[in-house]
């Protein structure tokens, strides 16, 4: 199994800061040339939101504020551009394998990241 750390575990910002989420991997999520890590933004009491799929794609409605980047298949990370009240909450990481046909699996635990 991949194991994740995300680092920090919780921060608290103001608006109009740049933050920066970062996830290693005990192992590559690399497959096929593509890196199976996805970011998730997920408010109190509602279902996760994809932000970023396969590492660096931005998800369709998704501000240009997110941005991902992946400096090995190991080493994750997310990035908000002069962030919002409203992009408070906890993030959450998904990956997907072969062994689960590439359905996305979203980590049980989210950690609490952004705070105002």
């Amino acid at each position: 199994d991949v194991k994740p750390v995300q680092t920090p575990g919780s921060q608290s910002v103001v608006a109009g800061q740049t933050v920066s989420i970062r996830c290693q991997t005990s192992s590559s999520v690399e497959y096929e040339a593509k890196k199976w890590l996805h970011w998730y933004l997920q408010k109190p009491g509602e279902a996760p939101k994809l932000l970023i799929y396969l590492a660096t794609g931005r998800q369709s409605g998704v501000p240009d504020r997110f941005s991902g980047r992946a400096s090995s298949v190991t080493d994750y990370t997310l990035t908000i551009s002069g962030v919002l009240a409203e992009d408070s909450g906890f993030s959450c990481l998904g990956f997907s394998c072969v062994h689960s046909g590439f359905k996305t699996k979203l980590l049980k635990k989210c950690t609490k990241s952004l705070s105002h």
